[in-house]
């Protein structure tokens, strides 16, 4: 693999950056002050940045980089197609190959009868897409009144004005506000918010605010609901086993199109294709991006049902909306080359069969750790929730994230990337994953763990709220 090893030293780099780079989801003021950390090249679960350090990415980029670092195969699909043909666009009655040929394929691995694909450049794209969608389907249906999306507080569905209403993060709405027509209910974070109840009757509980939620708005107006299989940047929630089941039946009860965000739990992540596999569900609408094409080239895409697929494409009218990079000719050709590599690699299989288990065992086992309260794991996403007192599920008395901020620290000090939400620690590696690659990962979690604890323990904060 070709790599870029020369390069301008990390402090002229940092004040490059600061000087003209701003940041997504960052107060850049203060990361001048410290200095950005540059990366600079990856192979296979490893980074190296501009100063030679070797780092484990415990989050796959950013959920995203499912089948490893460094694949000489995609950047030769993508040089291929760059020649042939670099760019045209799919308006005005025109497609190309790479389109055509990747939304058969997506049609083939999406169960059901998923079987048209709206593309987009990402996640946040494909979820406004998904507005339209739905509006118009009823729109056609003979149902304009139906407009109203449900969708969950603290799930994410992106940050675009659309995504962004839809996902249930209140500093996303701060800034700048949200689009009316979105409502949301309760998450089923049942260490947070369970209470007294089993984890199986607060899944039942949560999952019935969502009727709840229909007859207060009046099913007439209600178009969908939209959910993560297991909430990604909102913590690694994985619901109770009840919960998916129920959303299920009210969402058939009431006639309620079922959009299911697959931007990270699609191609493997959960061991399994997609998600709602896992969890038994059957959509009308995926929303994929992300490990479509392991993060090598930004594309996204909403994979419809043949029922709402043919009622907007039956329409005397266009469907008036689109982008300008919908099914980019390069960004697909990359895609369907890493679905051939997932596939041919039988990395689902290696998820499934190897990788989960081997995390599994390891990742629980830091349930014994002090400060660590809850081990949740799905295929190969997990969380650790940090708590002063297992026994009452306690948050700290500190700021919420103030305690996770600091072990997270110590993960990047430890060269392992894991992130925190508020005081919970989350992981998603790359799928290619080996054992011996998790043994380092859970050794680095635990070193980190064990030094977040004594800071937290000299400076005062091991209180309870």
């Amino acid at each position: 693999m070709i790599q870029i090893t020369n390069h301008l030293p990390t402090a002229e780099l940092q004040a490059l950056d600061a000087a003209h780079h701003m940041h997504p989801f960052t107060a850049d003021a203060q990361l001048a002050r410290r200095g950005v950390r540059v990366i600079t090249s990856g192979q296979g679960v490893w980074l190296t940045d501009s100063e030679g350090n070797r780092i484990l990415d415990g989050m796959a980029g950013l959920w995203c980089v499912n089948i490893g670092y460094g694949r000489t195969e995609l950047a030769e699909a993508a040089a291929r197609q760059m020649r042939e043909l670099s760019y045209y666009n799919t308006f005005f009655m025109t497609t190309h190959v790479p389109a055509i040929a990747l939304s058969a394929k997506l049609a083939e691995l999406a169960p059901g009868d998923l079987n048209h694909v709206f593309f987009a450049s990402s996640g946040s794209e494909a979820n406004d897409t998904n507005i339209r969608l739905v509006r118009r389907y009823w729109e056609l249906k003979g149902q304009p009144e139906r407009r109203v999306l449900i969708a969950r507080k603290n799930g994410y569905h992106g940050s675009t004005m659309g995504g962004g209403s839809l996902g249930g993060m209140p500093y996303i709405h701060a800034t700048g506000g949200k689009i009316d027509g979105i409502e949301h209910i309760g998450q089923p974070h049942w260490w947070a918010e369970g209470e007294d109840m089993t984890p199986e009757e607060f899944g039942l509980l949560r999952a019935r605010e969502l009727e709840e939620k229909i007859l207060e708005l009046g099913a007439d107006k209600v178009a969908a609901f939209i959910g993560e299989p297991v909430q990604g940047a909102g913590g690694v929630i994985v619901p109770p086993a009840t919960y998916w089941p129920e959303i299920q039946r009210i969402c058939d009860k009431y006639g309620v199109l079922l959009i299911v965000d697959e931007v990270i739990t699609g191609f493997g992540r959960t061991g399994n294709w997609f998600g709602c596999q896992t969890f038994g569900l059957r959509p009308h609408i995926m929303t994929i991006a992300k490990g479509l094409s392991s993060g090598y080239q930004p594309i996204g895409g909403s994979v419809v049902c043949d029922e709402i697929a043919n009622v907007i494409g039956g329409a005397e009218d266009d469907f008036n909306h689109g982008y300008t990079y919908s099914g980019h000719p390069v960004a697909a050709a990359v895609a369907l080359e890493n679905i051939r590599l997932i596939e041919e690699n039988g990395i689902v299989e290696h998820v499934r069969d190897v990788a989960h288990p081997c995390l599994a065992e390891k990742w629980h086992a830091l349930a014994d750790h002090p400060m660590v309260g809850q081990t949740s794991l799905c295929g190969l996403m997990g969380s650790l929730q940090l708590t002063p007192n297992k026994e009452r599920r306690a948050k700290f008395a500190a700021k919420p994230g103030t305690v996770g901020y600091r072990t997270r620290e110590r993960c990047f000090a430890n060269n392992l990337i894991m992130r925190h939400v508020y005081d919970r620690m989350i992981i998603s590696p790359p799928l290619v994953i080996t054992p011996e690659e998790i043994d380092a990962l859970v050794a680095r979690a635990r070193k980190s763990l064990d030094e977040a604890y004594a800071e937290v323990k000299a400076e005062g904060l091991w209180k309870e709220a």
